[in-house]
């Protein structure tokens, strides 16, 4: 098939990595020029993958309830402001244990899942994938051959990032994707690892035949495989 071809038929563009602030710490990008980056660059629906953490300074002496608050809060208030710019915005979240440096990206995720997740951020992600159920949910180790990062059993994950376009990460994607097909994890996504708009040209979609309303839905297309990646407006990938 053409590339021309593939375009018409997935056509719909999905982010699939990104922060914002304020709850994302390393995020210094407002939520205006957010979202018009991502309309210029005609961006459907983008999941907001920010940090959750242990650590993250915005749940700095607050309760499980006020952190999960103070987290939904922030995708609320940008899922508010993208309206007139046709974005949806999807909640997912990138998650790191105490333990070591590894992040993983969540994909189906809602205030259950989040508080459920904050009760294991120091009993690890083995034991976290051990006990919880995420059977409507995606769990993918994110940009896995960064450096200081710790590969997780391949047993515990559903994908693995392949594609990630962090300008001042290297994160060794050929790499990533050769392990990801060595242990039968065939579920590959990317995204921009979007923080600031310095970096935006480095920006990397997935391509859909329809645009997910939801962060399950996103989590459904996702294990369908039924999509690809477009990178620089020009490069059509498929996973």
């Amino acid at each position: 098939m053409l590339k021309e071809d593939l375009l018409k038929e997935y056509n719909h563009r999905i982010e699939l990595h990104a922060h914002s602030m304020p709850v994302s710490a390393c995020c210094d990008c407002p939520a205006d020029k957010f979202l018009e980056l991502y309309a210029e660059n005609k961006v459907e629906a983008v999941c907001l993958t920010n940090h959750f953490t242990s650590d993250n300074p915005l749940f700095s002496g607050k309760t499980k309830k006020e952190a999960v608050d103070a987290y939904i809060g922030g995708y609320e208030e940008l899922k508010e402001a993208a309206k007139p710019y046709g974005i949806n915005i999807i909640l997912g979240c990138e998650i790191r244990f105490d333990e070591n440096s590894s992040d993983y990206l969540i994909y189906g995720v809602n205030r259950e899942i989040l508080e459920e997740a904050y009760d294991y951020f120091g009993k690890g992600a083995e034991a976290y994938r051990k006990n919880v159920a995420l059977s409507d949910s995606l769990f993918v180790q994110a940009h896995p051959f960064r450096n200081n990062i710790t590969l997780l059993d391949p047993r515990f994950l559903d994908g693995v990032e392949t594609l990630n376009f962090h300008p001042n990460h290297n994160s060794r994607n050929s790499t990533a994707a050769r392990y990801a097909k060595e242990n039968g994890l065939d579920i590959c996504v990317g995204g921009s690892d979007f923080h600031n708009e310095g970096h935006y040209n480095e920006a990397l979609v997935a391509l859909a035949k329809t645009a997910p309303a939801d962060s399950f839905e996103l989590a459904r297309l996702l294990k369908s495989k039924d999509f690809l990646f477009l990178l620089g407006d020009n490069h059509v990938i498929i996973p």
